[in-house]
């Protein structure tokens, strides 16, 4: 008698665990599209006049995340609101360079996806543009004693030249600084080229502003998730996608179709 209740009662309790599972939800179900909060910043990512997205960031991740199944909803913030909805983790994802400080809250993948090449920015009437031309380092800067424009929430300037001690001033809109820099409110802006150059004509300060052939850096992008996110598990598994989409020439074509270089 004893035998048949445990028998039946352990039918029971396999029933039962058999039905939570059949009508409980996967667990990429409940995660639901992997949440990416970015800032309107062309050619990285932005949208185009039909409301789509395009951008060569967005092409590489969204393809990479597709190919393993992730679907992804894609949402524009200013670049620090960006930083603190994925930190609060109200969003997943964001695409940027890891510093310590957003590393904290959000984990990543080992290889960069795309490094992006940093010139330095000045006027064409700086007194000094001469010794500019002949910058080396950020001890030159430094030593030259010159005043550096960027954007708020610029981690490579915070990790590299306000912790310098390099004399900075912010504009809250990238576009800005380049209006900023053509009247002479500091002396160089330090940014990769292909971003810079059409925000600089649309300033209408193109013949304002040279780009020197001085190179100080190249930025490491990589995606960043919240270390809560259902999705930073799945890390590692994006990073043999970029690294299989390099292998293919698939990244090397996506970049030449906007005229950027790896």
């Amino acid at each position: 008698m004893l035998r048949r209740l445990f028998g039946w009662g352990g039918r029971f309790l396999l029933g039962c665990c058999l039905a939570v599972v059949l009508l409980a939800p996967s667990a990429a179900f409940a995660a639901g599209p992997l949440r990416v909060v970015y800032p309107d910043y062309w050619p990285f990512f932005t949208r185009d006049g039909g409301q789509e997205m395009t951008g060569f960031f967005y092409d590489i991740v969204h393809e990479a995340l597709g190919r393993m199944g992730i679907e992804s909803m894609w949402r524009a913030y200013p670049w620090s609101r960006c930083q603190v909805l994925v930190q609060s983790g109200e969003a997943d994802a964001m695409i940027t360079v890891p510093t310590a400080e957003r590393l904290v809250y959000a984990a990543t993948h080992a290889d960069p996806f795309y490094l992006k090449q940093l010139k330095v920015f000045t006027t064409s009437d700086h007194p000094r543009l001469a010794a500019i031309r002949n910058i080396r380092s950020i001890d030159d800067i430094y030593r030259m004693g010159l005043v550096v424009i960027t954007y708020h929430g610029n981690g490579w300037n915070d990790k590299y030249i306000r912790s310098r001690g390099i004399k900075i001033y912010e504009s809250p809109l990238l576009k800005n600084v380049w209006l900023m820099l053509a009247n002479h409110r500091g002396d160089i802006a330090i940014e990769w080229p292909m971003a810079a150059w059409p925000l600089i004509r649309e300033g209408g300060v193109a013949n304002r502003i040279v780009e020197t052939d001085v190179s100080l850096d190249a930025m490491p992008f990589h995606l960043l998730v919240n270390r809560d996110s259902a999705y930073a598990g799945r890390l590692p598994e994006f990073n043999s996608v970029i690294k299989q989409m390099r292998a293919e020439g698939r990244i090397k074509a996506i970049l030449a179709k906007y005229g950027a270089r790896q």
